[in-house]
């Protein structure tokens, strides 16, 4: 949102809900984000609400430690290792070293050099797929996509999203199905045809007090081995 409003002129909250592929309600809630960080958004009220960034704005710069670049890094590496067929880990850490002081950079670079993230091969998952599941999460928003499980059956699925984690080398869904009432998990390079559907919905309570629990107690039914 920062970068459109950057671009200059005045933005409805419509125009940007439809460029950033989000709520209107979001976008409300994002402006008034900016505004605790420091961003002089101004807003045009009544019906076709509008934003833009007062004139003379000051954009304040990055104000990371050289601790918090290292774990950016760090994280980065691991993201491009997880995600192998994406370039947005790449293309992160090149940003990085585009806005970064001089130091930081430094920091930036060595860290770059000497991490390396050794894992055994996993099954591909887009970016893009992560990022729908984690706006559906934080929105309260349904899943359509169509699935197959490990035997090659495939089935159409309607789930409300509560996490996506990676384990063992292959990322995972934990969602509520909501045609079969119960909690399900979707190993994410099984899924195709991800979308959001309309609406929200009251997210269900997670049976469990953890998914590491939930997973190591045959989904809540056994308690065997647990201290």
């Amino acid at each position: 949102m920062l970068t459109l409003l950057q671009s200059g002129g005045e933005w409805t909250a419509t125009e940007l809900a439809e460029r950033l592929g989000t709520s209107v309600r979001t976008v409300r809630r994002d402006a008034q984000r900016l505004r605790r960080l420091g961003y002089t958004v101004e807003a045009r009220p009544g019906p076709g609400s509008a934003y833009r960034l007062s004139p003379g704005t000051r954009i304040p710069p990055l104000l990371f430690t050289a601790d918090e670049i290292t774990a950016l890094v760090a994280g980065l590496h691991l993201i491009r290792a997880f995600l192998p067929e994406e370039a947005v880990a790449s293309s992160a850490l090149l940003k990085l070293d585009q806005v970064l002081p001089r130091p930081l950079r430094r920091r930036a670079a060595a860290t770059d050099l000497a991490t390396e993230v050794l894992q055994q091969p996993g099954a591909v998952v887009s970016a893009a797929t992560v990022g729908v599941i984690a706006d559906a999460v934080a929105e309260d928003g349904r899943l359509r996509f169509r699935y197959t499980d490990q035997h090659g059956r495939p089935s159409t699925r309607l789930v409300e999203p509560y996490r996506h984690f990676l384990r063992a080398g292959h990322w995972y869904l934990v969602a509520f199905d909501v045609d079969r009432d119960d909690w399900r998990t979707f190993r994410l390079d099984r899924i195709t045809g991800i979308s959001r559907v309309a609406g929200t919905y009251r997210p269900h309570t997670f049976p469990d007090r953890s998914i590491e629990h939930w997973l190591t107690t045959d989904f809540g039914r056994a308690t065997h081995g647990v201290a």
